[in-house]
């Protein structure tokens, strides 16, 4: 669990979906509100609100949708797929500055966070406490293995480098991966972007920066494809083939 919890500040800025109610100050014609929030799609700037716990300065922004779902009066049911590090408050004040009537928000819920989803694989405080009193009181750990998941599934959106049995002690302890050592990949893998490094069995052993794209990898015979940026699986999981620290990976 304290491994796995390491994977999160990979996933925090992962892209957003949030179902939002913007209620506006004034009436406004239905066609006029779902134009302008079509003028919001794409690169928008925005500066954090006052309350925000990280420096206000100007900054760009992705929205990749929005879909107006219902317009009652002056409330508007929205559905917003955004960059992470965008304010949805601030997105409403500025739609209502756009229409000329101000807005604010006036409900916000967050459905998915890259690879979790609200309808999919997210439960409630509630049902981990009972799952957590299961185990404690009856021993039955059905109820936890539901709500827990493994630290896999996590990472079911990052490209994905597979390695030989014998390169991943020496990853575990914070080597670099070297061509030789990789058996697979995924073809989305990009240079500079991160990749989840994996064994055969599908197991996650680190998060790592890729040094190439797919395309080098699989063309490479030598030299360093990775490096990882966070190790996850503990050192001795599988059998050390390496006999110094200068070992890279090499299967």
């Amino acid at each position: 669990m304290g491994r796995a919890r390491n994977v999160l500040q990979h996933i925090i800025h992962s892209d957003k979906t949030y179902v939002c109610v913007m209620a506006l100050h004034e009436a406004v014609p239905e066609d006029k509100i779902r134009e302008v929030c079509r003028e919001f799609v794409g690169d928008i700037y925005q500066k954090p609100p006052l309350k925000a716990s990280v420096e206000r300065r100007l900054r760009v922004r992705r929205i990749f949708s929005i879909e107006v779902q219902e317009i009652i009066g002056r409330l508007v049911l929205m559905v917003i797929h955004c960059e992470a590090g965008t304010y949805i408050r601030k997105l409403c004040h500025d739609i209502g500055e756009v229409l000329g009537v101000g807005a604010h928000m006036a409900e916000l819920r967050r459905i998915h966070t890259g690879p979790f989803t609200e309808d999919e694989n997210l439960v409630t405080m509630h049902e981990l406490h009972e799952a957590v009193i299961a185990l404690r009181e009856y021993g039955d750990e059905k109820l936890l293995r539901k709500v827990i998941l493994p630290v896999e599934y996590a990472v079911r959106n990052l490209p994905k480098i597979y390695i030989r049995d014998s390169a991943v002690d020496s990853i575990c302890h914070g080597a670099p991966l070297a061509a030789p050592g990789v058996l697979h990949l995924t073809d989305d893998v990009m240079k500079g972007g991160l990749v989840a490094i994996m064994t055969l069995k599908g197991e996650l052993v680190a998060i790592a920066r890729a040094l190439m794209r797919a395309h080098d990898m699989v063309e490479a015979s030598q030299g360093i494809v990775a490096k990882p940026v966070r190790v996850i699986m503990k050192p001795g999981t599988y059998p050390r083939h390496w006999k110094s620290s200068k070992f890279v990976g090499k299967g």
